[in-house]
């Protein structure tokens, strides 16, 4: 059986769209530090308003979500960028209301800007196309809070300094949870220093 030039260019139009999938590049955070982070927001665990992060689900975000149809594409990006970095310290430094202290819409923990973080998130943002006009603020959101932020604030005040550090040594590319469902899983971990696709030794 033979399909003439057009027919095939029916079928090619009339094709579904390859499937996308929501993915973001960030940190894991360690279990004993997201355990202690968690910590800091279980007041608000019973508030409607407040939906709490799982500490398996704490996270630091370096590229924000995205819609990718290839997978393979998104990970050997990362590749590339993780190659030319080498393990740093990731530096917790307080813990409080944000993004604007008077109107908040999360709890969060706040990480030094240090020269390697930022670098390392400026040549993400670059190899994934993406533009970040807004100053990079490195931290990891421990409780989102839908309604009422102010007055939770004032009810439950949680405003102090941390002294955790974490040392780094990968990225990971993680899927968003589809509608309706919580928990990220992480779709690669790569070290970072390494060459991506290089044999074992």
């Amino acid at each position: 059986m033979t399909f003439s030039a057009s027919s095939e260019a029916e079928r090619a139009q009339t094709a579904p769209p390859p499937p996308r999938m929501r993915v973001f590049v960030g940190l894991k955070i360690a279990p004993e530090i997201g355990n202690e982070l968690a910590q800091l927001a279980a007041a608000l665990e019973k508030l409607r308003p407040a939906r709490i992060v799982k500490p398996a689900d704490i996270h630091l975000t370096l590229v924000p979500p995205w819609n990718e149809v290839s997978i393979p594409d998104a990970v050997a990006r990362l590749g590339r960028v993780a190659s030319g970095f080498g393990g740093f310290w990731l530096i917790f430094q307080h813990v409080g209301y944000g993004p604007q202290p008077r109107r908040p819409r999360l709890l969060w923990a706040d990480c030094a800007a240090t020269e390697e973080i930022a670098a390392l998130h400026a040549a993400l943002i670059g190899a994934y196309g993406q533009a970040d006009e807004r100053p990079f603020l490195p931290h990891v959101t421990l409780a989102r809070i839908r309604a009422h932020g102010p007055a939770i604030a004032r009810k439950y005040p949680i405003d102090r300094p941390l002294s955790l550090r974490q040392r780094v040594e990968s990225l990971e590319l993680f899927q968003s949870p589809p509608p309706g469902e919580t928990g990220y899983r992480v779709l690669a971990s790569l070290r970072l220093g390494e060459t991506f696709g290089a044999p074992a030794p």
